[in-house]
């Protein structure tokens, strides 16, 4: 009976793998698209600037607001059964925003975010769950997918959108076929599925989580992380360009720092799970990162593109590694989900400031120099965070006694 069953679940591991590997790739193209399209969907919709920079955020706004609520749903009706009805959601929310209103322009944007939430905080859950032995792996495989197809969406948006001359919102809406073949693959982990029950002394909710220090120093080093890369998307291309850049350079020099992460994104999670500790990479992130800002700062052209090198070596590093962090610091399935769930939750409000706060500082100084001396000081914040993240212990009040 045994040697049938086992061929039986290594089929379904598969499916599983499978299944992470197509909702990762469903995690941020519907984001990231937009930005290329964002011209179309002003003139088209008569939005003012201030509006249209509304629909970037307003994905952040939901990640921050639904984070807190998922681990609760997942613990009422499993990991399996909310990833789903998150695929389901996300179809939904892209129809949506393809409609020829408004409103619904921005209810589907939401929509979508809270989505995408679903995926962020269950994600490091289930593979915690399902792969236990595997996590650096499959956290590697799966952060690598979603900046991938991140980057990939956001460069091949506008090329489609002109080849097929469809409009933005039938480009957009095209993004629905990804999530529903994710949905239909999703499906035979519902079949049979039973919730598994968790006692209350080893699922910490997040009102203990709030209490214990590690939790806070993951969460941190989540959202500053999360701080300096929304800051460099934002305003890489503009401090280019004051450097002398033509707007087509600085915009394929981002793409190209988002591209030489991907290495970085992918075996950081792998060398965590090696580690009886992640502070060594903790340092070297910042390292980059600050050298790549200094040489930024430095005002010199002439070493920009190893400066940009560093720089995406840091940000693909770093989000895979608060991303295992969710993982390699809880102690089971539930208790990550709940991790995740406060980290993104307070991480992406900490995110969402940044380009805001470096644009005002610029606004009020006119020069790069403060904005960027700000975001050095951020990256030795996240060295503190991410000293006390990268300890091998768990976030169980009793563990950090």
């Amino acid at each position: 009976m045994e040697q049938e069953i086992t061929p039986m679940k290594k089929n379904n591991n598969i499916l599983i793998v499978i299944g992470i590997i197509l909702i990762a790739a469903n995690m941020r193209p519907a984001i990231t698209s937009v930005g290329p399209l964002i011209g179309d969907i002003r003139s088209d919709m008569s939005l003012t600037n201030g509006l249209a920079g509304l629909i970037t955020t307003l994905p952040l706004i939901a990640f921050a607001i639904s984070s807190p609520i998922i681990p609760k749903l997942s613990r009422q009706f499993g990991n399996e059964i909310i990833l789903f009805l998150g695929l389901t959601t996300l179809v939904f929310g892209i129809l949506i925003r393809s409609a020829s209103w408004v409103v619904t322009l921005f209810m589907g944007t939401f929509v979508i975010g809270i989505a995408i939430a679903i995926f962020n905080v269950l994600l490091p859950g289930l593979i915690k769950n399902k792969f236990p032995h595997k996590v650096g792996l499959l956290t590697g495989v799966y952060s690598t997918i979603m900046v991938l197809s991140a980057a990939v969406s956001s460069g091949l948006i506008s090329p489609l959108n002109q080849q097929f001359s469809i409009g933005w919102r039938g480009i957009l809406a095209c993004q629905a076929i990804m999530a529903a073949l994710a949905a239909l693959l999703w499906l035979p982990q519902l079949r049979g599925f039973i919730k598994p029950s968790h006692s209350a002394g080893t699922t910490p909710q997040l009102g203990g989580l709030l209490l214990s220090p590690l939790a806070w120093q993951v969460t941190f080093f989540m959202g500053l992380q999360s701080f300096i890369f929304f800051v460099l998307v934002a305003w890489l291309p503009e401090i280019l360009i004051d450097r002398g850049y033509s707007v087509s350079s600085a915009g394929w020099l981002l793409s190209f720092m988002q591209f030489s992460g991907l290495p970085a994104t992918f075996l950081v999670p792998i060398f965590s799970d090696m580690l009886k500790n992640q502070k060594v990479i903790v340092v070297v992130i910042v390292l980059l990162d600050i050298i790549g800002l200094v040489g930024l700062l430095s005002g010199s052209t002439k070493f920009i593109v190893l400066w940009i090198i560093f720089i995406g070596l840091s940000q693909g590093a770093s989000i895979s590694l608060a991303l295992a962090f969710l993982g390699l610091r809880a102690r089971n399935a539930q208790q990550a989900a709940e991790l995740s769930g406060m980290s993104q939750s307070f991480g992406y409000i900490l995110g969402a400031l940044g380009p805001v706060s470096f644009g005002y500082i610029y606004d009020i100084t006119q020069a790069w120099t403060i904005p960027l001396l700000l975001l050095i000081a951020v990256c030795v914040c996240l060295l503190v965070a991410g000293l006390g993240a990268g300890r091998a212990m768990y976030v169980t009040l009793e563990s950090e006694g």
